[in-house]
């Protein structure tokens, strides 16, 4: 049935690319109980939150979860809109005490909020879940702070990131940033891991989207492999010394960052709101 909801959605023109079908992960583990996530259209990722012991039985109940908020992300409620972008600034008004007139200047927290949701106007609450969570898994690596150190403006930062996609170059750099935080302070990925698989299983026992936990969890988890793979090599007198270059794709090449002067072209209230308590400052 999940299949066939998104196979209706391709054949009404919905943009959906043929390598983008709906994907299925089950756990490596041997033993029950077994655990399965199932990735959306777009990136959006659900899992079964039910102890299931058989790995088809995980798979239905990931699928089961995912078809229930893919139907309930179709209804009119779940669109951006102007009434619900006036909302969503009002709440954030009254949650973080702030003014109105904020929403106008996008150098503040709730100025690049409303931007975000401005920007977005017309999409489902889900396409904005996947746009945000590039925004919060760079905000958590302390991507973010590295561009309002360099003076990048939030305005600049959002319409970059907002039109490109989490790939394989944001992640290898994502690791090579935690590679180098585990050499300054060794076994701090190792506690930053147990955290995400903690955050992680909470997240899809409720039956939340999973995504950010997710790509978490599996850049930490490289991260690890990576650097414990290098001391090997340093430790062995026989073995070539290991190459970032040759490991992860060039950083200056691949993850180019956007500067003050460039001319870039473009979750929910959740991830503003507990985000920006911490961070006022976090898009610029």
């Amino acid at each position: 049935m999940l299949h066939q909801f998104w196979e209706q959605k391709q054949v009404k023109g919905a943009s959906i690319h043929p390598e983008n079908l709906v994907i299925y992960e089950s756990s490596t583990s041997p033993v029950p109980p077994f655990i399965c996530y199932v990735t959306l259209p777009g990136g959006s990722c659900f899992g079964n939150f039910q102890d299931c012991y058989t790995k088809a039985e995980a798979r239905r109940d990931a699928a089961r979860i995912a078809l229930m908020n893919s139907m309930f992300n179709e209804l009119p409620s779940r669109r951006i809109t102007p009434e619900f972008i006036t909302r969503s600034i009002e709440e954030a008004v009254a949650t973080t005490n702030g003014s109105i007139e904020d929403a106008s200047d996008p150098s503040t927290s709730i100025g690049a909020y409303c931007l975000m949701l401005e920007s977005n106007t017309g999409k489902t609450m889900l396409e904005f879940q996947e746009i945000m969570t590039m925004f919060q898994l760079l905000h958590w690596n302390g991507s973010l702070k590295a561009f309002r150190e360099r003076k990048c403006s939030r305005q600049n930062v959002i319409n970059y990131y907002s039109q490109h996609r989490l790939d394989e170059c944001t992640r290898s750099h994502m690791v090579l940033d935690w590679m180098v935080r585990e050499q300054q302070t060794p076994g701090l990925v190792s506690q930053e891991l147990q955290g995400a698989l903690h955050e992680l299983e909470e997240a899809r026992r409720s039956g939340r989207e999973l995504r950010f936990y997710k790509e978490k969890k599996e850049i930490l988890s490289i991260a690890l492999s990576q650097a414990y793979s290098q001391q090997l090599e340093y430790s062995s007198p026989s073995a070539h010394r290991w190459s970032q270059a040759e490991t992860l794709p060039d950083y200056s090449r691949h993850n180019r960052q956007p500067s003050q002067e460039s001319s870039l072209t473009d979750q929910s209230y959740d991830f503003y709101s507990q985000e920006s308590m911490n961070d006022r400052e976090s898009l610029g």
